[in-house]
């Protein structure tokens, strides 16, 4: 009795109702710290599970996110020859109406001279001059027709390029708010796990995929800019 009231830090002499009181007093207290002790494991695991899940999500959007710049990137690549198609398109058309111009001028010096041809020559000439204007005529509506399929490709890829940069816009703002939430857990959760024990390190904010989504083009003329300053560095030197 003299030992546990000095455990309790009592006078050796009290009486055994303060002893008790005592007694039951600290065993509440360790009941209230072992209490405190399950309910502070049970939040750091609930801390925990929710810390991996939002980790998770966040790992899953920055996949969508890198999914999303190469399907961006293989629109631009496959609409790069396209574009190049419809100049070049363009430009035989332009040289088709040259050749054409050229061609009526032609048919008008024709007609000139054959103001003093025979009756026969005449017809046999309006004849070749309205194969040559059919011919001419066919050509322009496959041109037409060729055009018409270039624009419609380029449009169709100009849809999907935009809805591929609205999707990736999404998936960039999503992930980055999961990786800034899990950022906050991992602060929070920090004092709550026991000492010793290591928390598996958030991944950092991939800034590259978010730039080539956001900016796809941005790499390409920054590499093309490195190489012409390259081209006048070496011209320089010489």
């Amino acid at each position: 009795m003299r030992t546990a009231a000095e455990a309790l830090k009592l006078d050796p002499d009290c009486a055994a109702e303060d002893l008790k009181l005592a007694l039951e007093s600290a065993l509440k207290k360790v009941a209230e710290a072992d209490a405190n002790v399950i309910k502070a494991q049970e939040q750091a695991r609930a801390a925990v599970s929710e810390m991996e899940k939002k980790l998770a999500d966040s790992l899953k959007a920055q996949a969508a996110a890198e999914s999303a710049s190469a399907q961006i990137r293989a629109a631009q690549e496959k609409a790069a020859p396209q574009l190049e198609v419809e100049r070049a398109t363009a430009a035989k058309e332009i040289q088709k109406l040259k050749d054409g111009l050229a061609e009526k001028e032609k048919a008008l010096k024709a007609i000139n001279t054959a103001l003093n041809d025979t009756p026969e020559s005449i017809v046999k000439k309006m004849k070749t001059l309205k194969k040559e204007r059919q011919d001419e005529a066919d050509s322009r509506r496959e041109i037409e027709a060729s055009l018409n399929t270039v624009r419609k490709e380029k449009r169709e890829q100009d849809q999907l390029f935009t809805g591929l940069k609205e999707s990736s816009a999404k998936l960039v703002t999503i992930y980055r708010d999961l990786h800034a939430v899990s950022v906050k857990l991992h602060e929070q959760l920090q004092p709550l796990v026991a000492k010793g024990t290591e928390i598996a390190a958030l991944p950092d904010l991939d800034t590259d995929a978010i730039e080539a989504i956001e900016n796809p083009g941005a790499k390409d003329k920054d590499k093309d800019k490195d190489k012409d300053d390259k081209g006048k560095k070496g011209k320089n030197g010489k």
